[in-house]
């Protein structure tokens, strides 16, 4: 599931760029323990960028944006939901706001998820 170069060079410019949630998300997650589980944010995977994936769990987390329900990009990330279920990699969206209102509600939410997916020992 290599990225093509050019998604590699964007989602390195994403991480210089990222937005005051997922800026706010990333501290949490940097800041918390989980059980030694690893998060990278703005991965390249394929011809997506991922805000952030969990590789130990298959799990990608999308902040989305008022963006994710204009035009075509509830389309587009159905597709790109699709194109992860299809290599075992389950997508869980959050809301910015939710990121902004409910940090500590968002966080044991990814950590539920993260433990759910995990393979046993």
């Amino acid at each position: 599931m290599d990225a093509p170069k050019r998604t590699i060079a964007f989602a390195r410019r994403l991480r210089r760029e990222m937005t005051p949630p997922e800026l706010r998300l990333w501290g949490e997650i940097r800041r918390r323990a989980m059980d030694g589980v690893r998060f990278r944010r703005q991965h390249p995977l394929g011809p997506f960028i991922l805000d952030f994936y969990c590789p130990a769990a298959k799990l990608a987390i999308e902040i989305d944006g008022e963006s994710h329900g204009r035009a075509d990009q509830p389309d587009h990330d159905l597709r790109r939901d699709g194109w992860l279920a299809a290599r075992g990699i389950e997508t869980l969206r959050i809301p910015a706001p939710e990121v902004r209102d409910n940090l500590d509600g968002v966080w044991w939410t990814i950590l539920h998820a993260v433990k759910a997916r995990m393979p046993p020992p």
